[in-house]
């Protein structure tokens, strides 16, 4: 069979598009399931000033830019979104910090990413390894285990499961639920299991920050995209019903969860 052509995230119709893309378009700006405040505690527990700095699935730019703001020597954002790479791009060029040339965006998948052994003193992944499957997520942390120098900081923001004895069968409902309502595989793990799969890929877990996941709640949208920045969102919401849908059932099947749905930054350091 003859593979389909890819259509640009950008395109998708409301039905199809991922649920990050949906906000994207809404003017969401935060699209990580911890928000602001735990993009923050890992960025300030890792040394970026100075550092070369590899980010997996930079998305919109958003991390990126704060992530520069911290005067990196070098920073390198691999996405496989084409159109994710230009919005990196843009944001570089508007912020960065370091010597002409030192920054990179490379259309590159994070299992493949094509560049040399040991190049990065930190990567830095948010919502990116939740949407994979087990396989996928370790060949991801493999990847990253490969591309850090000894010693080396990977640090990654995730959705968890709460809490950390939730049962098999429950775990599987609520990844099957998420991934209709999302449109993406999303599988979410509890913190223990997120740590066994980090330490066998090479990693030790040295700190953990657990918060909230209430990516769609007013008082998060207010505290991460400010309150002109939430009331645009909602405006946008009212005018474009088609959009409007799927906000309301991926909202729905949030709060269905709200008590086993948590979100998670781990800063695990490569094993010598």
């Amino acid at each position: 069979m003859t593979a389909q052509p890819r259509i640009p995230a950008a395109e998708q119709s409301a039905a199809r598009a991922g649920g990050h893309w949906i906000l994207a378009r809404l003017g969401k700006k935060v699209l990580r399931p911890g928000g602001r405040e735990t993009t923050e505690f890992l960025l300030d527990n890792v040394p970026l000033q100075g550092s070369t700095v590899i980010e997996f699935a930079p998305g919109l730019g958003v991390t990126a830019k704060e992530i520069l703001s911290r005067r990196p020597s070098r920073y390198i954002g691999v996405d496989e979104d084409a159109d994710a790479c230009a919005n990196v791009r843009a944001n570089i060029a508007a912020v960065a910090a370091g010597p002409s040339g030192s920054h990179e965006v490379i259309n590159a998948a994070a299992t493949a990413s094509g560049l040399p052994d040991a190049t990065a003193h930190v990567i830095v992944g948010e919502a990116m390894l939740t949407m994979t499957t087990d396989k996928h997520k370790k060949e991801i942390m493999a990847e990253a285990a490969r591309l850090l120098r000894p010693g080396g900081l990977y640090a990654i923001h995730e959705l968890c499961l709460n809490p950390d004895t939730i049962s098999a069968e429950h775990a599987t409902a609520i990844q099957r639920e998420l991934a209709t309502s999302i449109k993406v595989n999303a599988r979410p793990l509890t913190v223990p299991e997120w740590a066994d799969i980090a330490r066998s890929c090479g990693f030790e877990v040295i700190d953990c920050y657990r918060a909230d996941m209430a990516l769609l709640s007013p008082g998060r949208n207010i505290r991460d995209e400010g309150i002109k920045g939430t009331a645009r969102i909602f405006f946008n919401v009212l005018r474009q019903p088609d959009l409007r849908a799927r906000v309301l059932t991926m909202r729905a099947t949030f709060n269905r969860h709200k008590d086993n749905l948590g979100a998670v930054g781990l800063i695990l350091r490569k094993q010598s």
